[in-house]
């Protein structure tokens, strides 16, 4: 079995009780650029909109469909985290297996290919599992008044909101292939990888808003 929770953030902030836990594995091909990027973004969204470090019933964690495993994090996405004041360290790259897919509650891809790779995969994937920016579009329609209030604990309002998502899947359709996608910056220049890291870290925004119910960083 794999590390338990590598994106595990440790601190003193509870998101429920009882030991529950929601997972976000974020997906793409080497799991050295796109995911790392967005994972740890992810994490420093969370952190800041909270005040301060999530536990671990809240994980945040990265895979590769092609995973260089073991392999650090590419430079240029490291560089990028650093322009964002996120963490960047002690990341190493893993080949996506069946179980992280079994115990992921949301699975949040880079590309429709990604998408596909992982449904493909069963374990009843395809109702969490979205692109990045197709759960943005889809997280943007969603009334918050409409989900859990955080008193009853950021898991529960977490998968409410990805059933929520996912009822409104086929109705709200990307207004081109290409809306869906984020690019691979592989070999880029950083320049380009500074480019992906906006998209993701825009991408990211509503998401963690809808999760925190907290608008800006404190």
């Amino acid at each position: 079995m794999s590390p338990q929770g590598r994106g595990i953030a440790t601190g003193h902030l509870s998101a429920a009780a009882g030991g529950d836990t929601f997972r976000i594995l974020h997906v793409s091909t080497g799991n050295v650029c796109r995911s790392p990027i967005t994972e740890r973004l992810t994490r420093h969204a969370l952190s800041h909109r909270l005040g301060g470090p999530v536990t671990g019933d809240l994980i945040v964690e990265s895979a590769g469909t092609w995973g260089h495993e073991g392999a650090p994090m590419e430079a240029n996405a490291a560089a990028v985290l650093a322009d964002f004041g996120a963490d960047a360290s002690g990341f190493t790259g893993r080949e996506l297996l069946d179980e992280h897919v079994i115990r992921a509650d949301l699975v949040l891809t880079a590309t429709r290919d990604h998408r596909a790779q992982v449904i493909s995969m069963g374990h009843s994937a395809g109702l969490r599992t979205f692109t990045l920016k197709e759960f943005t579009r889809l997280v943007r329609a969603i009334d918050p008044a409409t989900l859990p209030p955080l008193d009853d604990g950021m898991v529960e309002r977490a998968r409410a909101l990805v059933r929520a998502a996912a009822a409104l899947r086929g109705w709200l359709l990307a207004p081109s292939p290409d809306a869906d996608e984020v690019y691979d910056p592989y070999g880029a220049p950083i320049t380009f990888f500074r480019s992906i890291g906006d998209e993701i870290n825009q991408a990211l925004d509503p998401v963690v808003t809808a999760l925190t119910g907290v608008t800006t960083s404190r």
